[in-house]
């Protein structure tokens, strides 16, 4: 059965329109595992909120530690990649991940980036082969379909796919970049837009995003009812 990951990166606790400055991009997130867990309440999910809890930034003890054969690594190198590690064993056990997550100063929030930095990992997540310098990265999380579902909030507008801003959003391109480099590549985009603005624009954005979560839990529903998932190795 189906494995949800749900990731939520807003700096906000709390809801928007229920709690003082509440979070959209939670709200989509939210939604979705909602409305999934309603129609398939056997499937299972982890929630991980790093707006709140953020993953540590990688170190140079870090860097030594991953790039370190696992049969060679000493012992504080295991425990330097601990937290990496679990993060990793997170998204490799994910059919399905789930991220809520705010457009902030044209990318993404710190916390998202540190994950990436995080479960990005030689051994782990990629292969690198450095006697094939043409072609030496192989995604190991391609060994099975995975969805990646993407929701997003924005305080303006126009960032989005063909809006005149959308050279300057570096969020989904960067996030979707290091996605499809460990193998996951069937992605799934929905923003809401006007936050800084609010109003019928803001109004109107939420309304239309939430049809789109409804409709793609409809849609990846069917799809994994018609392709059993494959159980992890």
């Amino acid at each position: 059965m189906p494995h949800i990951l749900q990731l939520d990166a807003s700096a906000r606790p709390g809801l928007a329109g229920k709690d003082l400055h509440g979070s959209h991009s939670r709200n989509l997130s939210q939604r979705f595992v909602s409305q999934w867990l309603a129609q398939r309440p056997q499937d299972t999910t982890t929630y991980r909120d790093i707006g709140q809890k953020p993953p540590a930034f990688i170190s140079h003890d870090w860097i030594a530690a991953s790039f370190t054969p696992e049969a060679q690594r000493e012992p504080w190198m295991h425990d330097t990649l601990a937290e990496s590690n679990q993060l990793a064993d997170e998204l490799i056990a994910a059919d399905i991940l789930v991220i809520g997550v705010p457009l902030y100063n044209f990318g993404m929030p710190a916390a998202l980036k540190a994950w990436i930095d995080q479960i990005v990992r030689p051994g782990k997540t990629v292969d690198i082969d450095t006697s094939n310098p043409d072609d030496p990265y192989t995604p190991l999380l391609a060994d099975r379909p995975r969805h990646a579902v993407i929701l997003t909030a924005r305080g303006g507008v126009g960032f989005g796919p063909g809006g005149e801003l959308e050279a300057l959003n570096h969020l989904e391109p960067a996030l979707i970049t290091a996605l499809n480099f460990i193998g996951i590549n069937q992605i799934h985009q929905i923003a809401i837009e006007g936050h800084e603005i609010g109003g019928e624009v803001l109004a109107n954005s939420v309304a239309l995003a939430q049809r789109q979560v409804d409709a793609l839990v409809q849609e990846l529903s069917r799809q994994l009812q018609s392709t059993p998932i494959a159980e992890p190795a």
